[in-house]
């Protein structure tokens, strides 16, 4: 158990330094000796951390040449994925990017709910649209963020459909992370209401389709807030 422990401390440190921009992609990194004498450990701990980081195409290894770290789209772990979007350099273009797999997952999420949903589920929507009304209406920016969370975590939930509320589940962290910065902003708030309850709407009727719609003009919404409010694009 304490190996299994030295080995993530490792292979943590070694993630949090590529994630920090100190070895980029295809640069060289430590070899064994150099990482057990930072770490005080053995040769066997650094050469199972290097082989968990490889495992999961973080890094490569070059016979006769080294251990390298591969660019970020080769990576295979999402949890190292949202670690580096969510506290690397590249904030902006990852804002974006979790916009858009949000709209991949979740306008069909939404679409699936729309036949599944319990009446039960459709009222507490409606509870945490009224949430989202009084945050907004009193500056209350944790309560808006945790109703808004919320609301979509029923829908992906209700869609009945286990990969779905797993794949989000690494995400969590992440979106409540973006979201307490968007949601700093009062138009984004309101245009956020205005279409979570277009969005409950749908989902009353019982409509697949225009449930759908209703969850994919939200995802572009969004977006197009996140680069009007936030990032200052064009």
């Amino acid at each position: 158990m304490a190996r299994k422990s030295l080995t993530g401390v490792v292979a943590d440190d070694l993630l949090d330094r590529i994630v920090a921009g100190e070895f980029t992609p295809g640069s060289l990194v430590p070899g064994e000796l150099e990482l057990s004498a930072q770490h005080d450990v053995s040769r066997m701990t650094v050469r199972e951390a290097m082989k968990t980081l490889t495992a999961q195409r973080i890094l490569r290894v070059e016979r006769g040449r080294g251990t390298f770290v591969n660019p970020l789209s080769q990576w295979g772990s999402l949890e190292a994925v949202l670690r580096v979007l969510s506290e690397g350099e590249n904030g902006a273009n990852a804002a974006v990017q979790l916009i858009e797999l949000r709209r991949m997952l979740e306008t069909g999420a939404c679409e699936l709910a729309a036949s599944r949903i319990s009446d039960a589920d459709l009222l507490q929507l409606r509870i945490y649209v009224d949430h989202m009304r009084r945050a907004h209406d009193s500056g209350n920016v944790a309560m808006f963020v945790e109703s808004d969370l919320a609301f979509h975590d029923i829908i992906l939930h209700a869609a009945g459909n286990v990969f779905v509320a797993v794949l989000f589940e690494p995400l969590h962290r992440v979106l409540e992370n973006r979201r307490e910065e968007t949601s700093q902003v009062p138009e984004i708030q309101a245009n956020a209401i205005d279409m979570h309850e277009a969005i409950l709407q749908s989902l009353t009727s019982r409509d697949p389709e225009r449930s759908r719609v209703s969850m994919d003009n939200h995802m572009m919404q969004t977006l197009r807030d996140l680069k009007q409010y936030v990032l200052g694009w064009p």
